[in-house]
């Protein structure tokens, strides 16, 4: 395996069923590697399943973290440890003003962090055992720039923000050669392929250059 590659790794997708999810797959696949592509509903991941042959499909409530740790139990059993994990998981809802940020908006927003919580806690030590272990999540522009309308979603993306940047002082005390990168975007519609080709290149970069990075991608 080329030291600097992802071909030969093995990298987890988390809403691997969304639209920037079946990109970064295609061109993990493309570039050689295994590629688990996680879900929560079993028909879109029979369809991707199809629709990308080679991608290992599960099924999974990443909210929930008795699931999570049975999902990381599947996926050591079946293709070992993991290289890498893509956090996609998220969506999008706004509100009118303060007043308008509803506890119902909220909780759905809050899904995201729950999920990279798990996922990470349940993931950290196969990435720091990694020659060469990655952790991405997608973020938002907002985070530099809060708006009234948008302030549960900007809180959600900053909280994510701030465990990204635990999970890279992890990385660094355990002196891994390990990275967690976060990429912000004003939208992520447009942009899945230069999001996918982000992904693909992490292995093409040494840790200590992308460990707490933060990187806007634009169209």
């Amino acid at each position: 395996m080329p030291e600097r590659s992802v071909a030969g790794r093995t990298v987890l997708i988390a809403g691997a069923t969304s639209t920037s999810g079946r990109t970064v797959a295609r061109a993990l696949l493309e570039a050689g590697a295994r590629v688990v592509a996680v879900g929560s509903d079993q028909g879109r991941i029979e369809t991707l399943e199809q629709e990308l042959p080679g991608v290992l499909g599960e099924v999974a409530d990443l909210t929930d973290g008795d699931d999570v740790l049975e999902l990381a139990m599947r996926v050591h059993a079946g293709v070992g440890a993991v290289d890498g994990v893509v956090h996609l998981v998220g969506g999008w809802r706004g509100g009118g003003g303060i007043a308008g940020q509803t506890n119902e908006d909220y909780d759905v927003l809050a899904r995201s962090f729950t999920a990279l919580r798990y996922l990470s806690r349940a993931f950290f030590d196969d990435l720091v055992r990694s020659p060469a272990g990655r952790i991405a999540i997608v973020s938002s522009t907002t985070v530099e720039r809060p708006t009234a309308g948008s302030a549960n979603y900007t809180a959600v993306k900053a909280a994510s923000e701030s465990w990204m940047r635990s999970v890279a002082d992890g990385f660094a005390r355990a002196d891994a050669p390990a990275a967690a990168v976060t990429y912000r975007v004003r939208s992520l519609a447009g942009l899945e392929g230069d999001l996918a080709a982000a992904v693909v290149a992490l292995w093409e970069t040494d840790a200590a250059d992308l460990n707490g990075s933060v990187t806007t991608l634009t169209a």
